[in-house]
């Protein structure tokens, strides 16, 4: 083995671009230049993607990430036994597709935890095909506390594109169930998470903007009064002149900040719309709050162009980027 960070890329759902999108993240130069790639899949549905989409690749199958060869230009697959995954119709919902795409994701998850990779990036999963599966999935977050034994009150998504970050305190809810869920301690815990990301990813005194619930922040009290009973008291006591956080401010213009290191809102959409207009297809989102390192692309599994070849990995590559720079960072500090 080099010396080099090693990450490990779950191929998601394999009816899908995940295959087509990791092997591209894998091959290039500026991923292999800064860590170590190992592809966790079945290498019967990388093959298949492989010659589908007209990328030449050389695999070393592997049963195990320690039997991994970064020196003869080969592409490392962890071998996660799917055979039912390697016959699918791409670009179909399928239960065999939600099973393989979570044991992609669970398989790399163990190998972090076990300290044979340094982080995960994963491609994305097919809600529809997993709930069909009869798995319990709501996203990433939520299901790497459950693999990492974490609670899952202390993981939240961070979408990261160019120098913006956004934290959530809520996420895959409908309105009313993320409203419920708003307290002053869940919003004073996302934002000590959204600080020990910073600071992880080697910001030394991070400054943190958060959002309000309602149109312009509540206006005072005359639009809803949760900015005033729940999200100020959380800043204030998060704060207590130690920390550098500010808010709550109207989410429709709280981005316009200037020198903000990240911003923390408190529903899906007011981060998740303005990441997918500004960068749609190079939005990485972090699992942060969980003890291994874990990113995945904030689009979907593009089930219309799987196994055609164009899918664009730019969002897989800065995943890997990002998370090859956060463990540089970490051994830094």
């Amino acid at each position: 083995m080099s010396g080099k960070t090693r990450i490990a890329i779950a191929t998601g759902d394999p009816a899908g671009i995940g295959p087509e999108i990791a092997l591209k993240a894998a091959l290039d130069p500026a991923v292999r230049a800064a860590c170590d790639t190992v592809l966790v899949s079945d290498p019967g549905v990388i093959a298949r993607h492989a010659k589908a989409c007209g990328i030449a690749v050389d695999v070393n199958a592997v049963e195990r990430v320690a039997a991994a060869d970064w020196t003869s230009g080969k592409l490392n697959v962890l071998d996660c036994h799917q055979p039912d995954a390697t016959k699918l119709e791409l670009g179909r919902v399928d239960p065999a597709a939600g099973r393989a795409s979570i044991a992609f994701c669970g398989t790399a998850v163990k190998a972090a935890l076990a300290g044979e990779v340094d982080a995960v990036a994963a491609a994305p999963q097919h809600e529809t095909s997993i709930a069909q599966a009869g798995i319990t999935f709501d996203g990433h977050p939520s299901f790497v506390a459950r693999e990492t034994g974490t609670p899952e009150d202390d993981a939240y998504m961070m979408l990261c594109f160019g120098n913006t970050r956004i934290a959530h305190c809520t996420l895959h809810r409908s309105v009313r169930a993320a409203i419920s869920e708003i307290t002053p301690a869940r919003v004073e815990r996302v934002i000590a998470v959204t600080e020990r990301t910073l600071r992880r990813l080697g910001i030394g005194r991070p400054r943190i903007a958060v959002s309000g619930l309602n149109p312009h922040a509540g206006e005072g009290g005359l639009f809803g009064t949760e900015e005033i009973e729940i999200i100020k008291p959380a800043i204030e006591k998060f704060a207590g002149g130690q920390h550098a956080v500010t808010g709550p401010f109207g989410a429709d213009t709280m981005f316009a900040l200037k020198e903000i290191d990240a911003f923390v809102v408190m529903l899906h959409d007011q981060g998740h719309i303005l990441a997918k207009a500004m960068a749609p297809n190079a939005t990485v989102a972090l699992t942060i709050g969980t003890p291994i390192l874990f990113a995945s692309v904030a689009h979907g599994t593009g089930h219309d162009i799987a196994g055609k070849g164009v899918a664009s990995p730019k969002a897989m590559i800065e995943a890997v980027l990002q998370l090859a720079k956060a463990r540089r960072s970490a051994e830094a500090a």
